[in-house]
């Protein structure tokens, strides 16, 4: 079977789906492995890399010709339309954002495998592509935000005088900001966290940070993942956390809901009411942001309330994309695990019977298997097909 490994064409993306370590592993398995040319030049990968570990390095993918297709970000709409049916493919979907993709994938017959949907299962953290891309944007947007800092992280204690560490306060501890916690840790800061779920006490504790308790509702969801607060309930959580803002040198939020809008923790009021020169770094910016008031991609200065000074709030954009070696080094393996589970003898040949792979299937046999983006599919349509009766009413 032909696998074939793209060259990412979004602006920003730097990653690609496959190493010359993990096209050694594919073409172990059997399969027949066509990698685009330059597809790994960010990553570090040259042509001769590929050539060197098995793969056949094409100018442009036939996309026609292929069994397999991996890729990073979501498939864009021409790209669905041109796989043939039967074809396979596996990646970052995005379905809730992407339903026009996800209604071409299925009405072509493709069988495609969304890498957010991988089940958040002990068997399955190999595979786990949210985690090991999240564990690189943590990572990146404590850099981010000591580039920015007009002071050290570190306590220095010097004959000129003694200086403080930084104040961090992390918003969100899944993978993210664990690692965010650790980072700053590492580069000497002070810092403390919070989270929605209780048990996450726990693990802010291990990483040397200190758990900040709110008398907020038990939010957390099946899969370890957060859970929406209610609007009431978001209200006091931003109430309760706005002393604690204000007290941060840096404030990173890193909260995300899979397929909903990021919440909204921190409003301008309480960025405002910041110290000059503070930074706010937005992980959850590009789908709809932490913060109220971040772009995705840019700095915004934000004039703080005393009128002294301005804080720098970053809407974080392509984060693992910044660091493309090593991320593209977690998500290719993330991505040739996942094959390796479902391919016998050279052959990809999905068993729905596994939970690993039932969970992980977006579209199969022209039918959308994940519940919530059939739903929205469904609502979509209803949505469509009243406006169109209610323009043929005169």
């Amino acid at each position: 079977m032909k696998l074939g490994i793209a060259r990412e064409r979004r602006e920003g993306e730097r990653r690609v789906a496959a190493t010359p370590e993990t096209v050694k592993q594919l073409a172990g398995l059997g399969l027949e492995v066509l990698v685009e040319s330059r597809a790994g030049v960010f990553a570090g990968h040259g042509d001769d890399d590929y050539l060197q570990a098995g793969a056949l390095v094409v100018q442009d993918l036939d996309l026609g010709e292929l069994d397999v297709y991996a890729h990073v970000r979501p498939l864009e709409l021409p790209t669905a339309a041109a796989l043939r049916r039967g074809a396979v493919t596996v990646g970052l979907a995005s379905p809730s954002s992407e339903l026009a993709t996800v209604r071409e994938l299925a009405d072509g017959g493709v069988t495609s495998f969304a890498l957010e949907l991988v089940p958040r299962i002990s068997r399955a953290q190999s595979m786990d592509a949210l985690s090991s891309q999240a564990l690189v944007a943590g990572y990146r947007c404590v850099l981010e935000a000591a580039i920015r800092l007009p002071r050290f992280f570190p306590l220095y204690m010097t004959a000129a005088g003694t200086v403080p560490p930084a104040r961090v306060l992390v918003l969100g501890v899944g993978v993210a900001g664990l690692q965010a916690i650790g980072t700053a840790k590492r580069l000497g800061a002070r810092v403390s966290a919070n989270d929605i779920r209780p048990s996450s006490a726990e693990e802010v504790t291990s990483m040397g940070g200190t758990f900040i308790k709110l008398d907020l509702e038990t939010a957390e969801a099946s899969g370890g993942y957060a859970r929406e607060l209610s609007a009431d309930r978001g209200a006091l959580q931003r109430r309760l956390l706005a002393p604690h803002v204000a007290e941060a040198d840096v404030l990173i939020t890193t909260a995300a809901v899979p397929g909903r809008r990021a919440p909204l923790l921190v409003t301008r009021d309480m960025v405002e009411a910041m110290r000059p020169g503070s930074v706010v770094v937005d992980l959850a910016a590009e789908s709809g942001g932490n913060v109220e008031g971040s772009l995705p991609g840019r700095d915004v200065q934000f004039p703080t309330a005393d009128g002294r000074g301005a804080v720098t709030v970053v809407g974080l954009k392509d984060a693992p994309s910044a660091m493309p070696t090593d991320a593209s080094r977690l998500y290719a393996k993330n991505v040739a695990n996942l094959l390796a589970l479902m391919t016998r003898g050279g052959t990809v040949a999905p068993d729905f019977d596994d939970d690993v792979i039932a969970g992980a299937c977006l579209t199969h046999e022209g039918v959308v298997r994940h519940p919530p983006t059939a739903e929205a599919l469904a609502a979509l349509a209803a949505e469509n097909e009243k406006a169109s009766e209610n323009e043929g009413v005169v």
